[in-house]
Protein backbone atom coordinates (compact mmCIF):
# COMPACT_ATOMS: atom_id res chain seq x y z
CA UNK A 1 0.00 0.00 0.00
CA UNK A 2 1.32 3.38 -0.57
CA UNK A 3 1.91 5.38 2.41
CA UNK A 4 -0.70 8.04 3.20
CA UNK A 5 0.81 12.10 3.26
CA UNK A 6 0.04 14.47 5.00
CA UNK A 7 0.24 18.13 3.88
CA UNK A 8 0.69 21.06 6.08
CA UNK A 9 -0.85 24.12 4.19
CA UNK A 10 0.24 27.89 5.00
CA UNK A 11 -1.36 29.85 2.14
CA UNK A 12 -4.22 27.81 0.23
CA UNK A 13 -3.27 28.02 -3.62
CA UNK A 14 0.22 26.49 -3.39
CA UNK A 15 -0.90 23.54 -0.75
CA UNK A 16 -3.84 23.11 -3.42
CA UNK A 17 -1.79 22.93 -6.47
CA UNK A 18 0.26 20.68 -4.83
CA UNK A 19 -2.30 18.39 -3.58
CA UNK A 20 -4.12 18.44 -7.42
CA UNK A 21 -0.61 17.50 -8.69
CA UNK A 22 -0.66 14.53 -6.27
CA UNK A 23 -3.57 13.39 -7.21
CA UNK A 24 -3.43 13.69 -11.18
CA UNK A 25 -0.09 12.11 -11.36
CA UNK A 26 -0.81 9.18 -8.87
CA UNK A 27 -2.69 8.08 -11.78
CA UNK A 28 0.54 7.44 -14.00
CA UNK A 29 1.72 4.94 -11.25
CA UNK A 30 -1.34 3.79 -9.70
CA UNK A 31 -4.11 3.54 -12.11
CA UNK A 32 -6.85 5.88 -13.48
CA UNK A 33 -8.25 8.06 -10.40
CA UNK A 34 -5.72 6.64 -8.23
CA UNK A 35 -3.46 8.31 -5.93
CA UNK A 36 -2.02 7.80 -2.30
CA UNK A 37 -4.17 8.56 0.39
CA UNK A 38 -3.79 12.37 1.60
CA UNK A 39 -4.56 14.44 4.33
CA UNK A 40 -4.17 18.07 4.49
CA UNK A 41 -4.63 20.77 7.91
CA UNK A 42 -3.66 24.48 7.40
CA UNK A 43 -4.20 26.76 10.55
CA UNK A 44 -4.99 30.58 8.62
CA UNK A 45 -2.14 32.21 6.72
CA UNK A 46 -2.64 35.32 9.09
CA UNK A 47 -1.27 33.31 12.37
CA UNK A 48 1.83 32.47 10.47
CA UNK A 49 2.18 36.18 9.26
CA UNK A 50 1.91 37.13 12.61
CA UNK A 51 5.09 35.29 13.78
CA UNK A 52 7.22 35.71 10.94
CA UNK A 53 6.64 39.56 10.57
CA UNK A 54 8.06 39.60 13.66
CA UNK A 55 10.84 37.30 13.43
CA UNK A 56 9.87 34.83 14.95
CA UNK A 57 10.26 31.57 13.80
CA UNK A 58 9.90 29.30 16.62
CA UNK A 59 6.12 30.49 16.71
CA UNK A 60 5.69 28.96 13.28
CA UNK A 61 7.39 26.15 13.59
CA UNK A 62 4.77 25.94 17.09
CA UNK A 63 2.16 26.11 14.22
CA UNK A 64 3.18 23.70 11.79
CA UNK A 65 4.00 20.84 14.58
CA UNK A 66 0.22 21.67 15.70
CA UNK A 67 -0.89 20.59 11.99
CA UNK A 68 1.61 17.83 12.44
CA UNK A 69 0.29 16.51 15.50
CA UNK A 70 -3.55 16.31 13.28
CA UNK A 71 -2.38 14.69 10.63
CA UNK A 72 -0.23 12.20 12.63
CA UNK A 73 -3.42 11.32 14.19
CA UNK A 74 -5.19 11.21 11.11
CA UNK A 75 -2.89 8.46 9.84
CA UNK A 76 -0.27 10.46 7.95
CA UNK A 77 3.14 8.50 7.51
CA UNK A 78 4.81 11.54 6.67
CA UNK A 79 4.49 15.22 5.61
CA UNK A 80 5.40 17.76 3.07
CA UNK A 81 4.44 21.89 3.45
CA UNK A 82 4.10 23.18 0.25
CA UNK A 83 5.17 26.85 1.59
CA UNK A 84 9.19 27.87 1.16
CA UNK A 85 9.10 30.57 3.47
CA UNK A 86 8.25 28.55 6.10
CA UNK A 87 10.43 25.86 5.71
CA UNK A 88 12.78 28.29 7.64
CA UNK A 89 11.27 26.94 10.89
CA UNK A 90 12.63 23.40 9.90
CA UNK A 91 15.51 23.11 12.63
CA UNK A 92 13.32 24.18 14.98
CA UNK A 93 10.46 21.70 14.40
CA UNK A 94 12.00 18.33 13.10
CA UNK A 95 13.06 16.64 16.58
CA UNK A 96 9.89 17.39 17.93
CA UNK A 97 7.76 16.13 15.19
CA UNK A 98 5.51 13.29 14.87
CA UNK A 99 6.35 12.48 11.84
CA UNK A 100 9.25 12.48 8.95
CA UNK A 101 9.23 15.23 6.63
CA UNK A 102 10.20 15.60 3.17
CA UNK A 103 12.19 19.60 2.57
CA UNK A 104 11.03 21.52 -0.25
CA UNK A 105 14.54 23.19 -0.94
CA UNK A 106 16.25 20.38 -0.95
CA UNK A 107 14.10 17.96 -3.73
CA UNK A 108 14.45 21.65 -5.73
CA UNK A 109 18.13 21.31 -5.42
CA UNK A 110 18.15 17.76 -6.47
CA UNK A 111 16.25 18.32 -9.40
CA UNK A 112 18.89 20.95 -10.20
CA UNK A 113 21.46 18.94 -9.78
CA UNK A 114 20.13 16.02 -11.59
CA UNK A 115 19.46 18.58 -14.76
CA UNK A 116 23.16 20.13 -14.17
CA UNK A 117 22.05 23.50 -13.39
CA UNK A 118 24.76 25.95 -12.14
CA UNK A 119 23.53 28.93 -11.11
CA UNK A 120 19.85 29.45 -10.12
CA UNK A 121 17.56 32.46 -10.14
CA UNK A 122 15.84 32.32 -6.93
CA UNK A 123 12.21 34.01 -6.89
CA UNK A 124 9.84 33.75 -3.83
CA UNK A 125 8.83 35.99 -0.79
CA UNK A 126 11.31 38.74 0.75
CA UNK A 127 11.76 36.17 3.59
CA UNK A 128 12.79 33.58 1.55
CA UNK A 129 14.88 35.51 -0.87
CA UNK A 130 16.48 37.00 2.31
CA UNK A 131 16.75 33.97 4.58
CA UNK A 132 18.41 30.67 4.69
CA UNK A 133 16.65 28.26 2.72
CA UNK A 134 17.70 27.74 -0.48
CA UNK A 135 21.58 29.28 0.33
CA UNK A 136 21.79 26.28 2.45
CA UNK A 137 20.51 23.42 0.49
CA UNK A 138 21.94 24.43 -3.04
CA UNK A 139 25.67 25.07 -0.81
CA UNK A 140 25.48 21.63 0.10
CA UNK A 141 25.70 20.43 -3.59
CA UNK A 142 27.94 23.35 -4.58
CA UNK A 143 25.27 25.07 -6.58
CA UNK A 144 25.64 29.19 -7.11
CA UNK A 145 22.23 31.32 -6.80
CA UNK A 146 21.40 35.03 -7.85
CA UNK A 147 18.26 36.63 -6.04
CA UNK A 148 16.80 39.94 -7.57
CA UNK A 149 17.54 43.54 -6.17
CA UNK A 150 16.04 44.96 -3.26
CA UNK A 151 13.78 47.16 -5.06
CA UNK A 152 12.78 43.95 -7.34
CA UNK A 153 12.25 41.91 -3.76
CA UNK A 154 9.79 44.89 -2.84
CA UNK A 155 7.48 44.31 -5.31
CA UNK A 156 7.79 40.47 -6.11
CA UNK A 157 6.55 40.30 -2.02
CA UNK A 158 3.86 43.06 -2.80
CA UNK A 159 2.80 40.94 -5.91
CA UNK A 160 2.38 37.75 -3.90
CA UNK A 161 0.49 38.78 -0.32
CA UNK A 162 -1.50 41.41 -2.56
CA UNK A 163 -2.44 38.97 -5.46
CA UNK A 164 -0.77 35.71 -5.62
CA UNK A 165 -2.28 34.22 -2.50
CA UNK A 166 -5.54 35.36 -3.10
CA UNK A 167 -5.49 33.49 -6.86
CA UNK A 168 -5.19 36.94 -8.34
CA UNK A 169 -3.54 36.65 -11.63
CA UNK A 170 -2.43 40.23 -13.06
CA UNK A 171 -1.36 40.50 -16.38
CA UNK A 172 0.62 43.22 -15.62
CA UNK A 173 2.38 40.86 -12.48
CA UNK A 174 2.96 38.53 -15.24
CA UNK A 175 5.03 40.77 -17.13
CA UNK A 176 6.74 42.05 -14.21
CA UNK A 177 7.77 38.89 -12.96
CA UNK A 178 8.87 37.39 -16.44
CA UNK A 179 11.15 40.93 -16.65
CA UNK A 180 12.59 39.62 -13.49
CA UNK A 181 13.34 36.06 -15.12
CA UNK A 182 15.35 38.29 -18.46
CA UNK A 183 17.44 40.17 -15.91
CA UNK A 184 18.57 36.77 -13.80
CA UNK A 185 19.04 34.92 -17.51
CA UNK A 186 21.44 38.59 -18.16
CA UNK A 187 23.29 37.65 -14.88
CA UNK A 188 24.06 34.19 -15.94
CA UNK A 189 21.60 32.39 -14.02
CA UNK A 190 20.56 28.91 -15.91
CA UNK A 191 17.47 28.31 -14.45
CA UNK A 192 15.04 30.00 -11.92
CA UNK A 193 13.69 28.37 -8.82
CA UNK A 194 9.82 29.60 -8.42
CA UNK A 195 10.25 28.96 -4.79
CA UNK A 196 6.76 30.80 -3.63
CA UNK A 197 4.49 27.68 -4.06
CA UNK A 198 2.03 30.35 -5.47
CA UNK A 199 4.68 31.43 -8.68
CA UNK A 200 3.62 28.70 -10.68
CA UNK A 201 0.37 30.09 -11.39
CA UNK A 202 2.01 33.35 -12.66
CA UNK A 203 5.22 32.05 -14.57
CA UNK A 204 4.52 29.43 -17.05
CA UNK A 205 7.07 27.52 -18.14
CA UNK A 206 6.36 28.29 -21.84
CA UNK A 207 6.44 32.28 -20.97
CA UNK A 208 9.50 31.72 -18.83
CA UNK A 209 12.95 32.86 -20.53
CA UNK A 210 14.63 30.73 -18.27
CA UNK A 211 13.55 26.88 -17.55
CA UNK A 212 11.90 26.82 -14.31
CA UNK A 213 11.93 25.08 -11.29
CA UNK A 214 8.66 24.35 -9.90
CA UNK A 215 8.84 24.01 -6.52
CA UNK A 216 5.15 22.98 -5.61
CA UNK A 217 5.03 20.52 -7.96
CA UNK A 218 8.57 19.31 -7.62
CA UNK A 219 7.68 18.93 -4.15
CA UNK A 220 4.11 16.96 -4.95
CA UNK A 221 6.44 14.80 -7.30
CA UNK A 222 8.77 14.22 -4.26
CA UNK A 223 6.01 12.83 -2.10
CA UNK A 224 4.34 10.67 -4.73
CA UNK A 225 7.08 8.95 -5.37
CA UNK A 226 8.37 8.92 -1.48
CA UNK A 227 4.68 7.38 -0.84
CA UNK A 228 5.17 4.77 -3.73
CA UNK A 229 8.84 3.64 -2.53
Amino acid sequence: MPKHIGIVACSYPGAALCYQTICNEGAKYLGEHAHPEISLHGLPLSDYMGCIEKDDWQGVADLMLISAEKLAKAGSDFLICPDNTIHQSFPLLIEKSPLPWLHIAEEVAKVAEEKDYKKLGVLGTKFLMEGPVYPEKLSEKNIYYLTPDLGKRIKINDIIFSELVYEVINPKSKEYFLSVVDVLKSQGCDSVVLGCTEIPLIVLPEESSLPTLDSTRLLARAALKHALN
